[in-house]
Order: structure tokens, then C-alpha cells, then sequence
């Protein structure tokens, strides 16, 4: 038997929440910020990592997130808590290589940004033991990655939005919110499809937008020359256009039918800002440009 499996009455430390032994698959910026915030918060046991750069998880190592590097199968079995922070294109391999040693008593939650098919895939590769899933997405980010960009206040404030799914049992719910409110983080409850559709417009839509105006600057002839003289809005803009290739293309494919429907719309308003400035129709043109300062200046407001 393992001792380190927990019983629903023993998830709640005497002092409260506690993680006796936290499993994060992909030690990055994210993983990487829940294992630190938890362990200076005195939450967290012994912190095993697990990933595909063995030199990325030496420095997680050196840099005190986490304890030991281990295996896929090793943190199954004795993690009482796995966070899976991988893009999201690995999960279906990663369910099917922990689904053998699976203990009974692990909860596994995961930070990536899309849900439908994240949890399609869960259900399919893991069967009975969906159940022990319990879908999460930290609102929190930097163009920045790696384990040394972890940073142990990354999520406070910020908010988190989890999709649980009706498998899951209450306490295994409230594990898991409690452990993003000791991070500092604001939990919300969303169904899975709804995160999807509010994340490709709030989110994913933005990164592509600014991936793809930089992809169009880099194409012109005289890049050298725009790029030494762009300022400050440009920096504002294109700032996200820094972060993970691999993450955001796996984001894009994973949530394609939103992010589809969104860009379909923003090419027909575009269309119709093309012909205003055809057409030279300043009145209908400045009435939408204060439509739109006016909603981002009260943004927050209420």
C-alpha cells in the first residue's frame, strides 16, 4: 500500500492545506510558480519534477522549485497531487503513460488553455479514474518561460478558472480551489465550453493578433528601420508575440472552432474599417474610435 496516498478526510492538513508529495509535469513558468508560491507558503512536502528537458529540470532543481527529478511513472504512483503544465498537445500521450500506475488517491489538475478537447481526451485514455481530473486554467502569464522564470507570486490576484466535471467529488473540487487561493489567485467555476469561447476572445485572439501585425512588420522591406524607430505602443502590442511558438499553436488548434469564429469576425470589422477610410467617412470613423476608447477607458470602472 502507499502511505503517501490520502485519505478525503486526510487532504486537509491539521493546519490546513497541505500537499505532502505535489508531482508537476513541465517545471516551466507556471508549474514551476505553483510549486514555488505552495512551498513558501509552507504548503508543500516533498515537490518531484518531470519532463522532456533534463537540463531545464537541473536548473528547476538548483533554483529550489523542485526536490528530485523523476519519471512519469514514479510520480503517479506516490504524488498526491499532479499538475500538468505541458503544451496541450501532450496530454493524450501523458494520460496514456501515467493511466498504469495511477494511484487510486491522486488528484491531477492541469493549467493549460483550452478545456473541450483536453477533457475529451481525458475521458477517453483515463475511463473510471477521469474522475480524479479536475480541469484548471490560471489567468496569469509572462512572455518570459523556463523554470527561472518561476515566480512565486505570479498568481496573486489573479484569477483561475476550473471546469470541473460532474466525476469529480466535492472534496477533490475544494482541494484544488484551495490550493489556487493559497497561491493568492481568485477562483471561478466555468463550464468547459464556455472557458473555450471566453478565452479565444480575452485571450488567444489577442496573441494571434499581435503574432500575427509582428509576422507582417518582419516581412517588409525596410524591417530594420520600423523596428528601430517603434516606441512604446509598438512594445505594448507586440509584447506577446514573445512567448512560446509551441504553446500557442498547440492553443490555437486546440480551441480552433472559437478561435475561428472570433477571427472571422474581426476580418469583417476590418473590412468595414477599410472602407471608412476609403471612403474618407471621418464621422463614422471617429464614432467607432470613441466607441472603443470609451469601453477601454471604463474598463474596470465598475
Amino acid at each position: 500500500m502507499n502511505n503517501n496516498i490520502l485519505n478525503d478526510d486526510e487532504k486537509y492538513h491539521k493546519n490546513g492545506f497541505f500537499v505532502p508529495i505535489l508531482g508537476i509535469i513541465g517545471v516551466g513558468l507556471i508549474g514551476g510558480s505553483f510549486a514555488l508560491s505552495l512551498r513558501n507558503k509552507n504548503r508543500v512536502g516533498k515537490v518531484i519534477g518531470v519532463g522532456r528537458n533534463n537540463d531545464s529540470l537541473i536548473n528547476a532543481k538548483n533554483l529550489g522549485i523542485i526536490d528530485v527529478i523523476s519519471s512519469l511513472e514514479e510520480v503517479s504512483n506516490i504524488a498526491n497531487m499532479i499538475v500538468i503544465s505541458t503544451p496541450v498537445s501532450y496530454f493524450s500521450s501523458l494520460f496514456k503513460k501515467i493511466l498504469p500506475t495511477l494511484n487510486d488517491s491522486v488528484i491531477i489538475t492541469d493549467v493549460g488553455s483550452t478545456k473541450v478537447e483536453v477533457i475529451k481526451q481525458a475521458r477517453l485514455i483515463l475511463g473510471k479514474k477521469i474522475s480524479q481530473f479536475i480541469p484548471a486554467h490560471p489567468m496569469a502569464g509572462s512572455d518570459e518561460s523556463g523554470p527561472q522564470a518561476a515566480n512565486a507570486e505570479l498568481f496573486q490576484n489573479r484569477k483561475v478558472i476550473i471546469t470541473p466535471l460532474e466525476d469529480n467529488l466535492p472534496s477533490d473540487i475544494n482541494y484544488i480551489k484551495n490550493a489556487w487561493n493559497i497561491c493568492g489567485a481568485n477562483v471561478l467555476k466555468m463550464l468547459p465550453k464556455e472557458h473555450d469561447d471566453v478565452m479565444a476572445a480575452v485571450s488567444h485572439i489577442p496573441h494571434l493578433l499581435s503574432s500575427i501585425y509582428m509576422s507582417c512588420i518582419t516581412k517588409s522591406e525596410n524591417v530594420d528601420l520600423l523596428l528601430s524607430i517603434a516606441g512604446s505602443g509598438f512594445k505594448d502590442f507586440t509584447r506577446i508575440a514573445g512567448s512560446s511558438s509551441e504553446m500557442w499553436s498547440d492553443i490555437f488548434l486546440s480551441n480552433k472552432s472559437a478561435v475561428l469564429s472570433y477571427m472571422n469576425s474581426i476580418q469583417l470589422t476590418i473590412s468595414d474599417f477599410i472602407k471608412l477610410i476609403e471612403n474618407n467617412d471621418i464621422n463614422k470613423l471617429r464614432f467607432l474610435l470613441n466607441q472603443s476608447s470609451d469601453k477601454r477607458r471604463n474598463w474596470h470602472k465598475d
